[in-house]
């Protein structure tokens, strides 16, 4: 009796998942988890991680002008567990880089995976470029690999039971759980939503968009966030100012929008980037596929989306596992039809991946010293504390009677971060800055008419004050002493916020 292709793929398609390959998923991603976890106790903090760290401890809120507060709120309690340790502030972000490469395995799985294939799954997971460089930096986007491959999770689990008539609508309403933990940490998560919609409407299955379940997650989704919509409600939206600032410097640091084209792949990493490619290619032309169609043309008008609109070249890294999971089944059946005689022949690329992994993890730190080095025009075993020691320095030789009427403030959100940290140890005021996020956390008050300035340069706030002194002069970064304030903070403040 001949068997027809259709009649073949159905039938695969309700076969039960494969054995889960626990032990080699498993010991990827403990390496990978110890790697980020060993690399994470040294080096200085990261621009953003200073400032999710200064945030969350200084300036706990329901909401920021630039982010959602869950990565914030991490930072503090780490803090709070260990003050000033850099193992136990970042070793929630090891923690989350090692559980992707688990639920990149199990993505794998659902779509048919054996346990080679979730192997080589896992392996590619976890060695993207990207997420290795940032596996140990407490950063909104080092926890996005694993917030939008758990949101996928669910998902293609339901389109699986869907496709075999026994869908279990409860994966919705975890799906919204996951979806609103994924709005406090970052909003991107929501154009992902859109894309898919647009997609599932275009190419289906539009019955997953009848369910009641679908929508009832989303209004869990919508509790959950709600604190922070609220909070961007409340203050004009300034998430929305950030797309033009992103795009503003996307020249600076991705090469622009041809840039931001290439590295929104190639950040997937060696084995991975060609997995990314084959599986959208699969997800896109097989009929075996077809029930999961709409996330490849998801990811794709994402793609387009952000070239377009200039933005950051790192924002697919949370899509990769559901390419690179199609892509291991669709390499698994060849061989299961069609058994190669150069097998053998994949291993150069795997330690090819491997290593160029290994080599973003420990080239991190040099990275983040250089980088910060660039911006702060500061040395020191921690940048926060070298300046930090600077600004005290200056504060401390005013009269005592001036320092009562005196704040500090960074020229930028990073240097009073970097301010905010560092007083833990040097006697500073409280910290302001007019710059992005900071400027969001107020001014000071009436009371203070003196201000010591870490700025390049104090063209700015010279017109608002009747002398302006400069005290060190350290390359591109000084220490001014700006006193007798002439007008109201009220009107101050306004004048020199910004969010670029």
């Amino acid at each position: 009796m001949i068997i027809d292709q259709t009649e073949r793929s159905n039938a695969s398609s309700r076969r039960p998942p494969h054995p889960w390959a626990m032990w080699p998923t498993l010991s990827i991603a403990g390496v990978l988890t110890v790697a980020h976890a060993v690399m994470g106790a040294f080096g200085d903090y990261w621009i953003d991680e200073v400032y999710m760290l200064a945030a969350g401890r200084f300036h706990p809120d329901w909401g920021y002008a630039d982010q959602p507060p869950l990565v914030p709120m991490i930072g503090a309690a780490m803090d709070f567990l260990a003050p000033d340790s850099m193992f136990v502030l970042r070793l929630p972000v090891a923690l989350a880089t090692g559980a992707t490469v688990v639920l990149v395995a199990l993505l794998a799985r659902e779509f048919g995976a054996d346990r080679r294939a979730q192997t080589i799954a896992a392996l590619a997971g976890g060695t993207g470029l990207w997420a290795n460089l940032v596996g140990h930096w407490l950063a909104p986007y080092s926890f996005e690999p694993l917030l939008w491959t758990a949101l996928f999770l669910p998902l293609v689990r339901w389109l699986r039971q869907h496709s075999q008539g026994v869908a279990d609508d409860r994966l919705l309403l975890v799906f919204g759980l996951v979806l609103g933990i994924n709005l406090q940490a970052k909003f991107q998560v929501a154009i992902l939503c859109a894309a898919m919609l647009l997609s599932t409407l275009v190419v289906g299955p539009r019955a997953l968009l009848a369910r009641p379940k679908l929508w009832a997650g989303a209004g869990i989704a919508l509790v959950i966030a709600s604190p922070a919509l609220i909070w961007q409600a409340l203050h004009g939206w300034p998430q929305l100012e950030m797309a033009r600032v992103v795009a503003a410097e996307s020249p600076i640091l991705s090469g622009g929008r041809s840039g931001t084209a290439v590295m929104l792949l190639l950040y997937s990493g060696v084995l991975g980037t060609a997995l990314v490619l084959i599986g959208l290619w699969l997800l896109l032309t097989k009929t075996w596929l077809r029930p999961y169609r709409m996330f490849a043309l998801a990811m794709i008008a994402l793609w387009i989306f952000f070239v377009v609109t200039a933005a950051r070249p790192y924002y697919l890294i949370g899509m990769y596992g559901l390419p690179i999971a199609a892509a291991v089944v669709g390499l698994q059946r060849r061989r299961e039809t069609k058994p190669s005689r150069w097998g053998w022949a994949a291993w150069p690329v795997y330690a090819a991946t491997a290593l160029a992994a290994g080599g973003m993890i420990f080239s991190a730190d040099a990275i983040n010293r250089g980088f910060s080095t660039e911006i702060i025009h500061t040395h020191g075993d921690r940048v926060s504390d070298g300046i930090a020691r600077k600004v005290s320095d200056v504060y401390l030789s005013l009269p005592a009677e001036q320092r009562s009427r005196t704040a500090v403030v960074g020229d930028s959100y990073i240097s009073a971060s970097m301010l905010d940290i560092g007083s833990r140890h040097h006697p500073l005021p409280e910290v302001y800055s007019p710059h992005r996020g900071y400027g969001f956390f107020g001014h000071p008050d009436d009371g203070v008419d003196t201000i010591v300035l870490f700025a390049r340069k104090a063209d700015e706030a010279r017109p608002f004050f009747t002398d302006a002194r400069l005290v060190t002069d350290d390359g591109d970064l000084k220490v001014w002493v700006l006193s007798g304030r002439t007008v109201p903070w009220e009107q101050i403040w306004p004048a020199v916020t910004t969010m670029q």
